[in-house]
This record gives C-alpha cells, sequence and structure tokens, in this order.
C-alpha cells in the first residue's frame, strides 16, 4: 500500500467500539496488514496519563478543563503516531478521534462549537480521517450493555441519561464524505461483516490477494 489509510470507529458509551476494533484487526492482519490500533484518549505515555485522569470516576472537571486535557491527549497522538504511521503508508485503526469531542463536550457539555472545533483543529492539525464508521445505539442500550458486562463505571459513564442522550443525539446526525453509520444493535459477526465491508468501499485494495 503506497498511502495511508485512517479509520475511526466512533460512537456513544456501550455501542461496542472496541470489540469491533479488535474484529477489524483480525480481518485486516489476515488480509496481510498490519494496522495500528490506537484509542483515545491514549496510545502515547502523555495519553494514557491524561486518560486516567480523565476517565477517574472521582475527579472533578469543569467542561473547559475537560476539553482541553482531551485534546492534548489527541495531539500527542496524532504527532508521535499517527502521522508518522499514515506517512509509512501504514492502516491506522482508532477507537474515537476528533468527532468524539463535538459529540461529548460540544453537545453533551454545551461548551460553544467555534471553540471546540477551533482547538480540534489546533490538536489534530487538520489531520481528517478517510472513513469514520458511527455505531449508532441509544443511550439505555448502551448502558444496559455495560452493567451486562460488569464493566465499571468511569466518570463519563456516570453522566445523567439526559447528557447521553445529546451525545447519541449529535452522532445520529453526523454526515459528510467518509462518515457510515452502522446499527450497534447487530450480532457482533454481523456488525464486523458490514464495517469491514465499508473499508472494502473506501479502500478496495485491503481486499486479499486472489489465489491463482
Amino acid at each position: 500500500m503506497s498511502e495511508g489509510f485512517f479509520v475511526v470507529l466512533e460512537g456513544p458509551e456501550g455501542a461496542g467500539k472496541s470489540t469491533l476494533a479488535v474484529a477489524l484487526g483480525s480481518r485486516l492482519r489476515a488480509a496481510g496488514h498490519e494496522p495500528v490500533m490506537v484509542r483515545e484518549p491514549g496510545g502515547t505515555v502523555a495519553a494514557e496519563a491524561l486518560r486516567k485522569e480523565l476517565l477517574h470516576a472521582d475527579r472533578q472537571w469543569t467542561a473547559e478543563k475537560e476539553l482541553l486535557y482531551f485534546v492534548t491527549a489527541r495531539a500527542d497522538l496524532v504527532g508521535l503516531v499517527i502521522r508518522p504511521a499514515l506517512a509509512a503508508g501504514k492502516i491506522v485503526l482508532s477507537d474515537r478521534y476528533d468527532l468524539t469531542t463535538m459529540a461529548y463536550q460540544a453537545s453533551g457539555r454545551g461548551l460553544p462549537l467555534p471553540m471546540v472545533s477551533w482547538v480540534n483543529n489546533a490538536a489534530t492539525g487538520g489531520l481528517r480521517p478517510d472513513l469514520t464508521l458511527i455505531l449508532d445505539v441509544s443511550p439505555e442500550t448502551g448502558s444496559a450493555r455495560q452493567v451486562a458486562s460488569g464493566k465499571s463505571q468511569d466518570r463519563l459513564d456516570r453522566e445523567p441519561l439526559d447528557f447521553h442522550q445529546r451525545v447519541a443525539a449529535r452522532y445520529r446526525a453526523e454526515t459528510g464524505p467518509g462518515v457510515v453509520h452502522l446499527d450497534a444493535t447487530l450480532p457482533p459477526d454481523e456488525l464486523a461483516a458490514r464495517a469491514w465491508s465499508a473499508l472494502l468501499a473506501a479502500r478496495p485494495s485491503l481486499a486479499p490477494a486472489s489465489v491463482t
């Protein structure tokens, strides 16, 4: 592959992004690729430290401080991992990216859209995904999944239902080039198959070489 391919998984809490990331990573490796797998916040020493603080259930944050910590983590990940990998022609598969900030800090927290957009762009240097897969699920279903899985609730999980409803609505409203919505209530295998089809439609060269 001569050029990098940047794929982002987005969606509300409990949508199944991490599970889908594992499935897509396996399919890519089976097709002969070595994807660079990252998550947000995280992926670098600094970003993982920020993740621990941001998600700590007992921490108190203003919306503005939360925004700045999230985009600081993103800037470090983009500069140290994502851009170099893409420049080397690699596939980058990220669990969350800048749309998360638009959903959580702009729509969820109610921060001014121009401010959130500006800091997002500053953190990424304008780097856009080639493909964004949005896993749509209701907050009620997402929360029930987390309870069933035994996941301990982090600070964002504990936000009230109306916060998560605003986040989910922002995700559902996202449109544009490279944006594909997927029904996160589908069985995991079917969801992975549809996501894989979306990857192949966006970059046909990802398909395994045919055997002759």
